[in-house]
């Protein structure tokens, strides 16, 4: 009945949904820039052995250990020392960079599995498509059980999943800003490429799209060139990348998009397509879990409530600093029309010190080094090349940006990195800082605590959705 959000970046860890699943619920690790959270992991010297542990099991040993000796520290790197940058996701990227990402999404989804026989998830954004292939690849090789994904539209990924169960190449067609029906735009993963042993047929993990309208719905269930398997319905309250509201943008005298009845989904309509499906975005406590069972979804899905118990991976401080506004009544909630370089709405809570402040945001450099929500465009020579409304102004336009597509973007990549512990250290001296998102339920938190207490766990969650 309760799908657990799959928040990235990596605030849904291995130990959140490890410990969702086990209670007999849907746990979910997020999928996004897993490549960079492994990685240093590694040079934080892998605290408790854990990435050791799930490298231990990978089919693939040779390329287990060619990860392992790029990346590890031993006892970590230096607090003052920066992370080693990666290569950049590019449409025929460097086998490295693949070879990280299967092990990577192998380890986190092998983690989460451990100790128990009950199904465990992951969440993708359909938006970071360079990395897709060899992530979910990866993922199948643990026993993925579902997928979830959203931000887009995913019609090529069922089957995607349906020819990796048999290690068949994939294929997946990158959006190119300007492309001509000429260019190739085609990424390809053939697992036989990797493989170092003959594997047996791998389980084909259910698909579920993340919905916001009942046009996509539709067009998932009549275009998509595999089996859907359900639906998230999710509303613009949730937490995260939003759907923008359907036509003319609009904001309401705090700045924030204006949502209409033309943003409602039509839950009939849903329930005639004959699949199962989950409602999310506000539906974080047990009247809202009995509302949703009752218009006929299967559940719901809940991030929320979920990015600030004990075992969600985003750092303590953020957390109890959150916790603390909720006790006191000051928790605010803002949904950004520009912060994301995607031009999604991205909902965030006003926390001191973090990248919600103007002053924090003016005085962080403006780098672009990660490059997850890069845009793919066409040069004029023909080429793909990629540009990010976060990056230097100056170096976005000569690229064919425009400048006013640059205002108010803040670098999310980097920030959601530092809201799970793994901030980069530039020079020496500035450490990248945070940027909290929470759906707009975030005071509703309150009911998971004790009295005279500040904090819950996963359990709690649990426990009062489901209660009578």
């Amino acid at each position: 009945m309760i799908i657990q959000g799959g928040m990235g970046v990596g605030v849904s860890s291995w130990r959140l949904a490890q410990a969702v699943s086990r209670l007999g619920q849907l746990g979910v690790v997020a999928g996004t820039a897993l490549d960079q959270i492994f990685a240093r992991r590694l040079q934080d010297g892998d605290p408790g052995g854990h990435m050791r542990r799930g490298l231990d099991h990978f089919p693939f040993p040779r390329m287990a250990e060619r990860v392992w000796q790029t990346y590890y520290i031993p006892a970590g790197k230096p607090a003052s020392a920066s992370y080693k940058v990666l290569p950049s996701h590019v449409q025929d990227g460097p086998r490295e960079l693949r070879e990280l990402c299967i092990v990577a999404n192998f380890v986190e989804v092998f983690l989460a599995r451990e100790g128990h026989s009950n199904a465990v998830g992951i969440n993708f954004l359909e938006k970071i498509q360079i990395p897709h292939l060899p992530s979910l690849y990866g993922a199948m090789l643990a026993g993925v059980g579902y997928v979830l994904m959203g931000a887009g539209v995913p019609l090529r990924i069922p089957g995607i999943l349906d020819r990796f169960a048999n290690h068949e190449a994939a294929s997946y067609s990158l959006q190119v800003t300007g492309a001509q029906e000429t260019d190739d735009r085609t990424m390809t993963l053939v697992p036989r490429e990797f493989m170092e042993c003959d594997l047996p047929p791998l389980a084909r993990p259910r698909f579920l799209a993340i919905i916001a309208s009942n046009t996509l719905a539709i067009t998932m269930v009549k275009k998509a060139n595999g089996r859907v398997d359900g639906f998230i319905i999710e509303g613009p309250t949730a937490g995260g990348h939003n759907a923008p509201p359907r036509g003319k943008l609009q904001l309401n005298d705090a700045g924030e998009p204006i949502y209409g009845e033309r943003d409602v989904v039509d839950l009939a309509k849903i329930r005639d397509l004959g699949l199962p499906f989950w409602l999310a975005g506000g539906y974080g406590a047990p009247e809202k879990l009995r509302e949703a069972l009752a218009a006929g979804a299967a559940g719901v899905q809940v991030g929320t409530a979920f990015a600030f118990c004990a075992e969600s991976a985003l750092r303590d401080d953020y957390k109890q600093a959150v916790i603390q506004q909720v006790i006191s009544g000051e928790a605010r909630v803002f949904t950004d029309a520009e912060a994301s370089p995607t031009g999604f709405p991205f909902k965030v809570a006003r926390l001191e010190g973090t990248l919600s402040e103007q002053e924090q945001y003016v005085a962080r450099p403006r780098i672009c080094d990660l490059g997850y929500l890069r845009e793919a465009y066409r040069t004029p020579e023909g080429a793909i090349d990629f540009r990010c409304s976060g990056e230097p102004v100056s170096l976005y336009v000569s690229k064919g940006g425009q400048p006013e597509d640059s205002v108010g973007k803040k670098c999310l990549c980097n920030a959601l990195l530092a809201n799970v512990a793994y901030p980069q250290v530039r020079a020496g001296k500035y450490v990248e800082i945070g940027l909290v998102t929470t759906g707009d339920d975030l005071p509703k938190i309150a009911a998971f605590l004790a009295p005279q207490s500040s904090s819950y766990t996963a359990a709690d969650v649990i426990a009062k959705l489901t209660s009578a």
